[in-house]
């Protein structure tokens, strides 16, 4: 018995400095990576929005929507194709164009209405009804642009284009 209590008594006093030892100190931080965080959703669009988003020209007259998106293999994106004419996507012809030539505006499009006629009033000078202008919500704290510009295109020059094919 008395070993055993001995062995125990010299088994404790090789614990107790081993334990008291202070931890070893803390390793340098790695150095920091390039830094990779995302840019703020301001300076980002997401692809899936700019399909059907619609395509003007200077004259804000709706040419058609973007119905593709092309990649280069290295993922930069070069063309887009737009849909032009049709109804609902029946008689819709598909053209590829630069993605270059379109600029992105967050603005909505202007809408002007004509005029609407007042009613008849006899005797009395009345200021002829004039053109409004609506506009819908800015789209700034979305993740996409409102609609993008093709400057110098008309419907007709459009059509005339090649169409693109989906080989």
């Amino acid at each position: 018995m008395r070993t055993l209590i001995l062995g125990g008594l010299l088994a404790s006093a090789m614990l107790v400095p081993a334990l008291a030892q202070t931890s070893p100190p803390p390793a340098p931080p790695e150095p920091a990576a390039q830094s990779t965080a995302p840019k703020a959703h301001g300076e980002m669009w997401r692809s899936s929005k700019l399909i059907g988003l619609n395509v003007y020209n200077d004259q804000d007259e709706k040419l058609g929507a973007i119905s593709e998106i092309l990649l280069e293999k290295s993922g930069k994106v070069d063309f887009v194709v737009i849909g032009v004419g049709g109804f609902l996507g029946i008689g819709q012809q598909d053209i590829m164009v630069e993605m270059s030539k379109l600029k992105f505006v967050d603005e909505p499009v202007r809408i002007s209405t004509p005029p609407q006629p007042g009613p008849a009033t006899t005797g009395t000078a009345t200021r002829p009804p004039t053109a409004t202008t609506t506009t819908t919500p800015t789209t700034k704290s979305k993740w996409y642009p409102d609609h993008a510009v093709l400057s110098g295109a008309t419907k007709e020059s459009l059509k005339n284009m090649a169409e693109f094919k989906y080989d």
